[in-house]
């Protein structure tokens, strides 16, 4: 028998959020007082190895993976493990291999890296594709909530969608401006815990309503045709095995130890050490969290089954719907709201900071302007980064029509693969590179990406793309650079 609930009123949305946001601010005065440019960047190289790894699970997931991983479930079922499971030895390569390279140059970017090996052109190439792949991504992140928010609150006061947008954006400045990574991350570990409280005390309600234990509860999952997590049989489809775990291998690497955001969390630890001991246990935690959010879209696709209820139009749609419109009790709509304004904050204030930090560092070069304007010059930049966030959502909202999670990682595929591609050639052969072609080579790779994929059908009978696409788009790159190498 369905139970009826009371929907979640735009009163207590409203509450919750102030008071979320009360939180934030109150860390963020604790946290900021004296820091300057030093603790804003890096956070003067002091944090904590154990606090950054719990807050990066919250920044890695964001809002996209508590909405869209649960509803991919009812069409991929668990294939998306897959990808999780590809995420380890990607992550292993980033502990081992980039990070002390990172330490041992002492870079604040990462691109800088680039910069010394090949040559200016090649720097500003890496970090203009960081600040275009980051951007986009965050602001498909940011505009998933921004639409949850705007239905569960903002339609019923007649406030537009460019309001919540703004206001969205204002609040994660108001909280970062000061402190920026030194108060990132504690208010990223504080953000963590509120999301993995929500989704946790979600599946053992929704497991509660469909009348089981907790153990009962697992067994259905575990039993159901939904919890299926690999496939061998066919190479064709995006949910092939190999296809996930290279995908997801390669993604790793590329959207976290080639991504200024995740790295310069890393790069605030005391040092290499305490770093690999962060992104180690943060990796093995983060399959355990995804695995909990599978779970639960399981549980969201059961309970639909078993009450006779539609489906809405879009998958992503599935766990707001059913969490907000009465379907379950009015707590489980509460845990909804907190959990994914904490998954979505905790990974676009730091975006917002990495994005702040390349403009200085890599184009400004702010180290080199006198001293007394540095600090001034990144509270403008940060600022302006937070205007063009504004403006990335809103023409986010007019072009997507498809799954948030698949555009994200297939606008991944297309930006990070150059990015992958100098990395690779930089740290794999001795040839210097002529360094004034470099952007050529790097814009062309994606779009050569792009007709690969578009008439994959025909060139390859029929073989279609999935996330493996990023190291197709690393590979073309690499192969540009190595027809402008010349020996050092």
């Amino acid at each position: 028998m369905l139970h009826s609930f009371a929907a979640v009123s735009p009163f207590l949305v409203l509450t919750i959020i102030l008071a979320y946001f009360g939180l934030l601010y109150a860390v963020s005065l604790i946290t900021s007082r004296g820091a300057g440019n030093s603790a804003f960047f890096l956070g003067e190289r002091k944090s904590p190895w154990y606090v950054v790894a719990f807050g990066m699970i919250g920044a890695s997931l964001s809002g996209v993976t508590f909405i869209s991983v649960p509803g991919m479930v009812g069409a991929n079922q668990f294939s998306y493990l897959q990808m999780v499971l590809g995420y380890l030895p990607g992550y292993a390569v980033i502990a081992f291999v980039l990070m002390p390279l990172y330490y041992r140059l002492q870079l604040t970017s990462i691109y800088g890296y680039l910069g010394q090996r090949f040559g200016r052109n090649s720097y500003l190439t890496g970090a203009w594709f960081f600040l275009l792949s980051r951007s986009v991504g965050s602001a498909a992140r940011l505009y998933l909530v921004a639409m949850v928010l705007q239905f569960l609150l903002f339609d019923a006061w007649g406030i537009p969608f460019v309001a919540t947008v703004v206001l969205t954006i204002a609040l994660i400045w108001l909280y970062t401006h000061r402190g920026g990574m030194r108060t990132i991350i504690w208010t990223d570990t504080l953000q963590t815990l509120f999301m993995l409280l929500a989704v946790g005390l979600t599946v053992a309600m929704l497991g509660e309503q469909l009348g089981w234990s907790p153990g009962e509860t697992l067994a259905q999952v575990q039993q159901h045709e939904l919890s299926r997590v690999f496939f061998f049989d066919d190479p064709k489809p995006g949910t092939y095995f190999w296809k996930q775990f290279l995908g997801g291998m390669f993604i790793a690497i590329a959207m976290t130890g080639l991504d200024q955001d995740m790295m310069q969390k890393n790069l605030s630890c005391r040092n290499i050490r305490e770093a690999q001991k962060n992104m180690v246990s943060f990796s093995l935690v983060l399959v355990l969290v995804n695995l909990v959010f599978l779970t639960l879209g399981a549980l969201l696709f059961l309970y639909v089954d078993q009450h006779d209820l539609p489906l809405p139009a879009q998958a992503d749609q599935l766990y707001p719907m059913l969490a907000t419109n009465g379907s379950l009790p009015v707590i489980v709509g509460l845990l909804f709201i907190l959990g994914l304004i904490a998954a979505a904050y905790s990974s676009a204030d730091s975006a917002l900071t990495a994005l702040t930090t390349s403009v200085c560092v890599d184009v400004l070069r702010i180290e080199e302007r006198p001293e007394e304007s540095r600090e001034l010059l990144r509270k403008q930049v940060h600022l302006i980064m937070s205007a063009w966030m504004v403006v990335l959502i809103l023409l986010f909202k007019v072009l997507n029509d498809d799954s948030v999670i698949k555009t994200v990682f297939t606008v991944a595929g297309y930006t990070y693969g150059p990015l992958l591609g100098l990395f690779a050639f930089g740290m794999l052969t001795r040839f210097a590179v002529r360094d004034r072609w470099v952007p050529v080579v790097a814009v062309l790779s994606p779009i050569l990406t792009y007709l690969l994929d578009r008439f994959s059908d025909v060139l390859f009978n029929g073989y279609h793309f999935g996330f493996e696409l990023l190291l197709v788009n690393g590979a073309i790159t690499f192969l540009g650079l190595l027809a402008l190498a010349k020996r050092r």
